[in-house]
């Protein structure tokens, strides 16, 4: 008997986007631990910046390259369009997120200051910082990367876990409101451990199955093997269970407007574009690569899912005053729309490849919008802060008509206004749902999304058709960081609404060569 062990065969290039992201994030703890305090912001803000950007230019000159064949590091990371595409999504919309997280403003100086001590007034006076945010937001993004390309069920809950956990210290570093803050960080931690437990619980189950947690071997075992279908329909219910808590889908949602109110804006808004998008890629992963001949049998609960988010997102979004617990509610609703092309299966490859397409726009459309719309957040104050009461709004268009316009705008783009990107991330999401069969639950989005519409209007309405209060807050002038990433934002959500044909094609191309076996 042959007793060497064989080395594993690792395609580093292939991989080299996310390792050059979870090597910036160890070079981030390395200077937390050797560099002077006064010069790690210096050190860090660049080394974060470079290496988002060098993982982008990395995947999309593996993309230009060619698409691989076969997934890389023994099966088990699958570098293919979908997850190509994905990846300059997150990489892109981490580097918008990055320029507002350098506004060290939104973070305490001292997270581990009791709220109202004596040791946050000092660390306040002194202006300390917690840099350790960056190499945080790293690993997180290094997370948000692995997720969906993740082949073996093992890999993408590692990758979950490395996702998950930054994001958990993160929502926890807000200068204001910080009991709220550490209330959010709690509650995001205890409810995300549950779903963590169920997707791992679900993992053991369909390994009980099938005999391996590989997604292709997956999916060959449920034409072969007989006599467990309750492992098997378990298995993938406990599995849909931690992915849709990801998502925030009804009737999973609780956490996400708690946590998006109480942690800083700027790691909302990477948690509201980026997190969204790793999740969906890995959702797609598991239901469309590992589990796509049990279609017939999830389906129609992703069916209900998807109609219980749309409704509950939509109504629940009317009833909220709180300005970023209404963006919460409408993340949740847009969970509900992409959902519909999730749902969106045919018979054919070309019914397949319009529906991801269509879900991969979408992605980029609704993440660069929500970007910006918690952008313009982080620049209405009152005295102790953010404004986050929708009152507190009322009269903005005649205070500053450009911010307002734009944010205006955003919340148009939000509700599917032709002439913006959301128009077209919805008509691709319909369109498929209606050529292969799902007219009852479009007729249904296109409902949840008028009355969607009718809380951003009244937004709008309140901004600009409202006299201002005496006493009504401020609009900070934008530091260079927010202002490029509202201007980003904005310029993406036109030129994806006046012209998305580019970005319709790369995502059609992306989508045709997803790893199905």
């Amino acid at each position: 008997m042959n007793g060497t062990i064989q080395a594993p065969s690792i395609e580093y290039a292939l991989l080299a986007p996310v390792l050059v992201v979870f090597g910036a994030a160890i070079v981030g703890v390395l200077v937390e631990a050797f560099a002077p305090r006064y010069l790690r912001s210096a050190i860090h803000l660049p080394l974060t910046l470079l290496s988002l950007a060098g993982a982008f230019a990395l995947a999309v000159w593996q993309a230009v390259k060619g698409v691989p064949t076969k997934p890389a590091a023994m099966g088990a990371v699958a570098v293919d369009g979908p997850a190509l595409f994905i990846w300059g999504t997150i990489l892109i919309l981490a580097f918008v997120s990055v320029l507002l997280i350098k506004d060290e403003e939104h973070f305490v100086g001292s997270a581990a200051a009791v709220p109202g001590s004596a040791e946050e007034e000092q660390s306040l006076v002194e202006r300390a910082a917690h840099t350790e945010v960056y190499p945080l937001v790293l690993f997180a993004v290094g997370g948000m990367l692995l997720f969906p390309a993740a082949n073996d069920l093992l890999v993408a809950f590692v990758a979950l876990e490395v996702m998950s956990l930054p994001l958990y210290l993160l929502c926890g570093l807000a200068r204001r409101r910080r009991l709220l803050s550490q209330e959010a960080a709690v509650k995001y931690f205890l409810l995300g451990a549950f779903s963590s437990a169920f997707f791992l619980y679900g993992t053991a189950l369909l390994y009980g199955f099938a005999g391996s947690v590989d997604l292709a071997k997956i999916n060959q075992a449920l034409g072969a093997v007989g006599g467990q279908d309750t492992l098997l329909y378990i298995g993938a219910a406990m599995l849909g269970v931690g992915l849709l808590f990801k998502i925030g889908a009804a009737p999973f949602q609780a956490w996400k407007p708690d946590v998006y109110q109480g942690a800083p804006t700027p790691i909302t808004a990477l948690m509201a574009s980026g997190t969204l998008v790793a999740a969906f890629g890995a959702l797609l992963r598991v239901f469309w690569v590992g589990l796509g001949g049990l279609d017939w049998d999830w389906r129609p609960v992703l069916y209900g899912v998807a109609i219980l988010t749309m409704v509950v997102g939509a109504i629940l979004a009317i009833t909220q005053t709180d300005i970023k617990r209404m963006l919460a509610y409408s993340s949740i609703a847009h969970g509900g729309f992409l959902l519909i092309g999730v749902i969106a299966t045919g018979q054919t490859q070309a019914e397949n490849t319009s529906a991801l397409s269509g879900l991969l726009f979408y992605l980029v459309a609704y993440g660069f919008t929500t970007v910006g719309a918690f952008a313009i957040v982080t620049m209405v104050r009152d005295p102790g802060g953010e404004a986050w009461h929708l009152s507190r709004w009322a009269g903005l268009g005649k205070r500053s008509p450009l911010l307002a316009g734009t944010f205006a705008f955003f919340l148009l783009a939000f509700a599917g206004i032709p002439l913006t990107s959301g128009f077209f991330g919805k008509y691709a999401i319909f369109q498929a749902a209606v050529a292969n069969g799902a007219m009852p639950l479009v007729i249904i989005g296109v409902v949840a999304s008028a009355i969607a519409a009718f809380f951003y209007v009244r937004v709008i309405v309140l901004m600009f058709f409202s006299d201002p209060a005496a006493d009504g807050p401020s609009v900070v002038l934008p530091s260079r960081g927010t202002a490029a990433v509202v201007g980003i934002a904005a310029l993406a959500t036109v030129v994806l609404g006046v012209y998305p044909q580019p970005v319709l094609d790369l995502a059609h191309t992306a989508a045709q060569s997803l790893f199905v076996r």
